[in-house]
């Protein structure tokens, strides 16, 4: 099973929960993100993509926090699905020392550079509001290991695309994994950007 080959403490809260057996999706995603391929994740809603998402990022970081710099950034399409992640990644976070940051885009970009440049292990936010953090310098994106987009069919909109591109190539050497409920043809074209290489989940 695929809980049981998981960081201790994942572990552990999963048994707390009441978590002991992984959606077919989770037992046939989480052994191979954790290979470390960039890979398109596509299932039907409902099928623990996200789940599987926070316990991957959570595998990959160890479960402990590291530096300043964000080592695990997660897309997602706007700032209500940013805040709810946020606050479903905190519960599952709160046993570690992982420090989770939801970059608001409602707040000043000053501001989110600032609480960004004390310490943050993953941060969560659109695409939009990261390139701003990018392009106004307030992003170290030098130690990111492993960048996720939850629910990626959004990213069929050109407006995001164009964002999401211009912050990847900020990105070197770090893993790619985008959930999706389909495979559309757009998203197959981020292999020329970032997507190489890919491996691909189904169900």
């Amino acid at each position: 099973m695929p809980f049981k080959k998981l960081h201790p403490t994942i572990k552990e809260f999963l048994e707390d929960q009441d978590i002991t057996i992984p959606t077919p999706f989770q037992k046939a995603s989480i052994p191979v993100i954790k290979s470390g391929a960039n890979i398109f994740c596509t299932a039907p809603s409902g099928s623990g993509k996200t789940i599987a998402l926070i316990l991957t990022t959570m595998q990959k970081l160890k479960c402990e926090e590291i530096g300043t710099a964000p080592r695990a950034i997660v897309i997602v399409e706007n700032n209500e699905k940013a805040q709810q992640l946020y606050e479903l990644f905190l519960k599952y976070t709160r046993p570690t020392s992982l420090r989770v940051y939801f970059g608001d885009e409602k707040a000043h970009i000053d501001l989110l550079k600032s609480e960004i440049f004390e310490g943050v292990d993953i941060l969560i936010s659109t695409p939009k509001t990261l390139n701003k953090l990018i392009l106004a310098e307030g992003l170290n994106t030098t130690q990111v290991k492993i960048f996720s987009i939850d629910d990626a069919d959004f990213l069929i909109q050109k407006s995001f695309s164009a964002d999401l591109i211009s912050v990847t190539q900020s990105i070197q050497k770090c893993q790619f994994v985008m959930y999706a409920e389909k495979m559309h043809p757009t998203l197959k074209r981020f292999e020329s950007y970032f997507m190489t290489h890919y491996k691909t989940v189904t169900i």
